[in-house]
């Protein structure tokens, strides 16, 4: 089981994130987020998935392609930590992202797909990560983070997303 990252592991920016993820096996509780996400977005209809609760708020799709795409970033951010690359990686623009996606125009089907692939590409590396490597730490986007940590706020920024979608987009 992977220790919780300290304080000094991780920018101010993410204690909001990470402080979202309970006790107990990461591996588990990436498992159960996947199975929500699943289940809140495989019964919607590509119009559904199109909702939007304001109109300057990304619609459930464009959510799901940021969650996508943001884990896809700091696996990346993990993978080059936990293998001794030093060199400072950079920041991105989750709006820019999400902007130039297109994801409202692509099938949910894929966007699902998608969402698993990459989910099961996160798992399979923190599972061939020891405590040495997972204790490791590089600079992601000017400040300094340990592997540990980029994990935890992979878990918790879909916690937080999550709350959004059950909070804000319940019309859908």
């Amino acid at each position: 089981m992977m220790e919780r990252p300290n304080r000094d592991e991780y920018n101010d920016y993410y204690a909001v994130y990470v402080g979202l993820v309970p006790a107990g096996d990461l591996e588990a509780i990436l498992r159960s987020q996947e199975n929500e996400t699943l289940d809140i977005y495989r019964p919607l209809s590509e119009e559904q998935a199109r909702y939007r609760y304001a109109p300057d708020k990304w619609s459930l799709k464009e959510m799901l392609g940021h969650l996508t795409d943001t884990e896809r970033v700091m696996s990346y951010r993990l993978l080059r930590i936990s293998r001794g690359d030093m060199s400072p990686l950079a920041g991105f623009d989750q709006d820019e992202f999400v902007q130039e996606s297109g994801f409202d125009n692509l099938p949910l089907a894929l966007l699902l797909e998608d969402y698993q692939a990459v989910r099961a590409s996160t798992l399979t590396l923190l599972r061939t990560l020891d405590a040495r490597k997972l204790a490791r730490k590089g600079v992601a986007n000017g400040s300094e983070v340990s592997v540990r940590a980029l994990a935890c706020v992979i878990a918790g920024h879909e916690a937080h997303h999550l709350n959004v979608i059950r909070e804000r987009y319940k019309q859908a």
